[in-house]
């Protein structure tokens, strides 16, 4: 019987299963519970909001958001946005699952941290993004009743002092690559865990490029 949390429904296919599967393998249960209340959180606004979209793509969506701040990843050259997103779509490649699905569930998950941006695209792009703004941020609270957040961090608590530990894991997922991190967030974290970073500048960059002028 399929898990309902908060009057959603958490998807139970074959796909599913293996998403949460492969994700609990891979993830510290801080960032598993982190995704999995994500994912709960974006379900609910979606409702809330008639904002229509495949739940199944935003489980998925939701749950390899922080895929590429694992161990797996960490040599990676690409921002770990993407790297959760390569491993998003190839997963779906292998089921029946329309194309134009695949790319957006790829640019969910690639956008993530586009805050400002993804508001502007379709319903599960969005979504994933306000999921994850009400998760690190507790933008959108008033939407949700007590009982269904009480629902949702009972089921997927928040760990003690989970705003220092996520900060922390989000460094930790990419220090060895810290030029991922120009022109996102992941910048702030670096610095404030990595006495010894230093964040690329976009005026040094654009000052000290090759041109004459």
């Amino acid at each position: 019987m399929a898990e309902c949390v908060a009057g959603i429904e958490i998807p139970d296919s074959e796909m599913a299963r293996l998403v949460r599967a492969t994700v609990l393998e891979a993830e510290s249960g801080l960032l598993f519970r982190h995704s999995l209340r994500v994912f709960l959180f974006a379900a609910v606004l979606g409702e809330r909001r008639q904002m229509a979209c495949n739940l199944e793509l935003l489980y998925v969506c939701a749950l390899y958001h922080c895929i590429g701040l694992t161990d797996r990843y960490k040599k990676s050259k690409f921002r770990f946005e993407v790297d959760g997103a390569d491993a998003a779509r190839q997963l779906l490649s292998n089921y029946a699952i329309p194309e134009h699905d695949v790319t957006e569930a790829w640019t969910a998950i690639a956008l993530q941290s586009c805050f400002g941006i993804t508001e502007h695209m379709s319903p599960l792009i969005a979504l994933v993004a306000q999921g994850i703004e009400v998760d690190l941020f507790g933008m959108h609270l008033v939407e949700f009743s007590k009982l269904e957040l009480a629902e949702i961090l009972e089921r997927y608590p928040r760990d003690d002092e989970f705003k220092v530990k996520i900060i922390d894991a989000m460094a930790r997922g990419i220090e060895l690559r810290p030029h991922s991190a120009f022109g996102n967030i992941q910048a702030d974290a670096l610095e404030r865990v990595d006495p010894k970073y230093r964040r690329t500048n976009f005026c040094g960059l654009v000052l000290g490029s090759g041109w004459a002028d």
